[in-house]
Formats: C-alpha cells, sequence, structure tokens
C-alpha cells in the first residue's frame, strides 16, 4: 500500500511539496501585509507630511510594491 509520504513527482514527495507550498502562501501574504500597511501608512500622511519626505502622492503605490516586492 502506497502512502503520500511515498508518492514521488519530478523528484520530491507530495509531503515536501505541499510544504513548499505552505511556505510560499505564507511568504505571500507576509508580502502582501506589508504592502496594504505601506499604502495604509502613507494614505494617511496628509499632503504636507508627504511633500516634507519628498513623495507625491502618486507615488504611493510603488513605494509600497518597491517595500513589499523589492521591485521597482
Amino acid at each position: 500500500m502506497a502512502y503520500a509520504n511515498d508518492i514521488r513527482v519530478a523528484g520530491f514527495n507530495l509531503t515536501e511539496r505541499l510544504n513548499a507550498l505552505r511556505s510560499a502562501m505564507a511568504d505571500r501574504s507576509t508580502k502582501n501585509k506589508v504592502y496594504r500597511q505601506t499604502i495604509s501608512e502613507l494614505n494617511a500622511l496628509t499632503n504636507r507630511d508627504l511633500e516634507d519626505l519628498g513623495i507625491h502622492r502618486s507615488m504611493i503605490k510603488s513605494i509600497a510594491i518597491e517595500a513589499a516586492y523589492g521591485q521597482k
């Protein structure tokens, strides 16, 4: 009788693949939380505060993407 741990696909057994999927989902969730929090915090600032930081309101989304995902 075959167990789930003995099923091999592309060099990884089912348990390893599920653990990798769980890890990827947790990583994605963490990055998304950083993105949403960054947008929320920057949107809460006044235009004057943003200006003092050298940020225009139209830059908030790109700043959040860079903060969360490391991309421009």
